[in-house]
């Protein structure tokens, strides 16, 4: 398990007086107003440096935020690129039998009928649903629909995803990585 969630990414400034405009990469956007600390980090989780919040507000599908200590437009522009990290401790809390998106890279896959397929490496949204990106050895990486009853058991504890794949969807990944 991952004790950082990555839940935002800064697209640029905003205005002149020091503002980031953040992508959000997270379903809850509202639990912004209540953070008081976050981390910038690179695509890789790398903790670049720690900023404190000074003011959160909404606009158009994004987040604008305002760090201390960044107080003009090319100091915000300098934080372009970076992701925006929160401890897992910061977290919106989740309810029994529920889990974060981020505790299922490393889950190994496991279909009823061919067996361990390999390990999920992404998740991410289409806009109608999750897609989990499972890496297999010397073959593409086979793309699953997150759906109830194509990925039904998930065990975090456990390490392992129960699947059972579409018709048809395995053999659409079957050549050779190129």
């Amino acid at each position: 398990m991952t004790d950082r969630f990555i839940i935002g990414k800064i697209t640029g400034a905003h205005g002149v007086r020091g503002e980031v405009k953040v992508f959000p990469i997270t379903d809850n956007v509202r639990h912004f107003k209540k953070l008081k600390k976050v981390a910038l980090t690179d695509y890789d989780g790398n903790i670049r440096e720690e900023r404190n919040i000074k003011e959160v507000r909404f606009d158009r599908g994004n987040v604008l935020m305002t760090f201390e200590g960044v107080a003009d437009r090319d100091k915000a522009e300098i934080l372009k690129g970076s992701f925006i990290s929160i401890d897992r401790s910061d977290a919106s809390p989740i309810g029994k039998d529920e889990f974060y998106i981020a505790d299922m890279i490393g889950l190994i896959v496991i279909d009823d009928e061919r067996g361990e397929l390999g390990i999920v490496n992404e998740v991410y949204e289409t806009g109608a649903n999750f897609i989990v990106s499972v890496k297999r050895k010397g073959k593409k990486d086979l793309q699953i629909p997150f759906l109830k009853d194509v990925c039904y058991d998930v065990d975090i504890e456990g390490k392992t995803m129960k699947v059972k794949l579409p018709e048809g969807l395995y053999e659409i990944y079957e050549t050779k990585k190129k």
